[in-house]
């Protein structure tokens, strides 16, 4: 079976506080040659609910990918890290730390709650576009790996 017929589109969940950075994500994103499913959340409270389809969020789609920000109010990205890494549901989700920190303590914290990856932002405009394009196409496209579709 060829990779166009097997793919469907998948759910991105974009976590980050910061409104323009969601912008350009989703702008990015959807700038794709495939329409993927975007959901955001402002704070990692609000990523675990969705996550654990909670409140407003109980009708929510399990992700595909996970996006994650670093430093957040309410609960911070390494905090929803480890909540994710420690749920037999969820741990298996691919979890992107994207964030403008290029802190070795950071770095190291992230790996060790077993982030997929931790990539930096660029400054530069186009260079943000095509990180994340390059995060969405690796984890969705070049990694082989099964998709759940429910938890």
């Amino acid at each position: 079976m060829s990779t166009q017929t097997a793919r469907r589109p998948a759910d991105i969940l974009v976590v980050d506080d910061n409104p323009g950075d969601v912008r350009l994500t989703v702008e990015a994103l959807r700038d794709g040659e495939m329409q993927n499913s975007l959901h955001t959340a402002r704070d990692g409270a609000e990523a675990i609910a969705f996550l654990r389809r909670k409140g407003k969020y109980g009708d929510a789609p399990r992700p595909d990918l996970i996006l994650l920000d670093l430093d957040m109010p309410r609960m911070g990205g390494l905090q929803v890290l480890a909540e994710i890494k420690k749920d037999a549901a969820l741990r298996d989700i691919p979890v992107v730390k994207l964030t403008g920190s290029q802190e070795i303590e950071y770095i190291v914290k992230t790996y060790n709650l077993h982030a997929n990856c931790y990539v930096t932002k660029p400054i530069d405009l186009e260079q943000f576009i095509t990180m994340v394009k390059s995060i969405t196409n690796f984890w969705l496209t070049i990694v082989n790996r099964q998709r759940r579709t429910a938890n």
